[in-house]
């Protein structure tokens, strides 16, 4: 892709989601998601392969339906109330269509299917930006009307997208998907807990960001693509695999790592709640992704060639891993400790 037209579609990524997370009118947020919609666009198709411009066109028509969705509530509620500030969302169908607008956006269940075919078909670096800098927007919006959305509905969301987003990827071989799956299992622990303390929300998302970016920019880094591809890794990149897989189980969400944080705090919010049932049913469901991160970190470090996979070893590469990689693989691996001052913050 020619530089200036990357530069283009960059710049308009950030102004679409400045425009949208500091906006206080509907219509400005909706102009927002529309110029982020439009810039990611070209950066999905960009490699002209049929899988590519299957997922872009894909995309669009998923983000197109959920803005629609996002203008016809907030229209509604102007009908009603004659507000178009955000924070003025009160009345009752326009909370629920709004509630299930920022699930098509994000890729909550039952409107997850489109991501990850949409991941499936693009590169490792877009498939970040869909994982992390896309879902910001639609979170902030999440964040801004948390009081006023529909709670059985967001609950039940929740909780499926935790158990299909861990149910879905226990079978997949491609790192992208088992990646798309894990994001719908993160955004169902962020969904669970909006309502009731939208920071630690926020806090959980921060940190899924942080995880999610170390390991798609291992990953591409290392080139891997396929199970098949991560299980020679280790002969090439020992070190960058032992991170890698203390990074995935840090997603996973096991102590003593930075991703049991946010699984602890929401278990412990849920529970002063009065919704130990629920925290409950979400801390079980989480063991079924734990299984496919178990098995990503197996294929990265345990298993050695010689093997049974028919797959030709790579070239031995000896170029340095970016500073970037280590300081995230690092930071998504040791803020535990630090957790009394993280709450202080929020």
């Amino acid at each position: 892709m020619n530089p200036q037209a990357k530069l283009v579609f960059t710049i308009s990524l950030l102004l679409g989601t400045t425009i949208t997370i500091s906006s206080n009118h509907w219509i400005m947020a909706w102009t927002g998601l529309e110029i982020n919609t439009l810039a990611i666009l070209p950066l999905i198709s960009k490699s002209h392969h049929p899988r590519a411009i299957e997922a872009a066109t894909k995309y669009f028509l998923v983000q197109a339906a959920a803005s629609t969705l996002i203008l016809f509530s907030s229209m509604t509620n102007a009908w009603q109330t004659g507000q178009w500030d955000i924070t003025q969302l009160t009345c009752p169908t326009s909370c629920l269509i709004l509630t299930s607008a920022i699930a098509m956006k994000l890729g909550l269940v039952p409107f997850h299917f489109w991501f990850p075919e949409v991941l499936q078909g693009t590169s490792l670096t877009t498939g970040l930006l869909l994982s992390t800098a896309m879902k910001f927007p639609p979170m902030t919006l999440f964040f801004m009307t948390s009081q006023v959305l529909n709670p059985t509905l967001l609950i039940t969301m929740a909780i499926l997208s935790v158990a299909l987003g861990g149910w879905m990827g226990l079978n997949q071989t491609q790192t992208r998907k088992i990646l798309a799956f894990s994001s719908i299992s993160h955004l169902g622990w962020m969904a669970i807990i909006i309502i009731y303390s939208p920071k630690l929300a926020l806090l959980n998302f921060y940190l899924y960001i942080l995880m999610t970016t170390a390991v798609f920019l291992t990953l591409n880094s290392i080139k891997t693509l396929k199970l098949s591809t991560l299980m020679t890794t280790w002969t090439k990149t020992p070190a960058l695999s032992a991170t890698l897989m203390l990074t995935l189980l840090s997603l996973a969400g096991l102590p003593p790592l930075t991703g049991f944080l946010p699984k602890w705090l929401i278990i412990q919010e849920l529970t002063k709640q009065e919704m130990a049932p629920a925290a409950t049913i979400i801390a079980l469901l989480s063991l079924l992704s734990l299984f496919f991160y178990l098995r990503l970190a197996y294929c990265a470090t345990i298993t050695l060639p010689p093997h049974t996979t028919n797959h030709m070893k790579q070239w031995y590469t000896n170029k340095p891993t970016s500073a970037l990689v280590a300081i995230l693989a690092t930071m998504s691996i040791t803020l535990l400790p630090i957790s009394p001052m993280i709450l202080t913050i929020i």
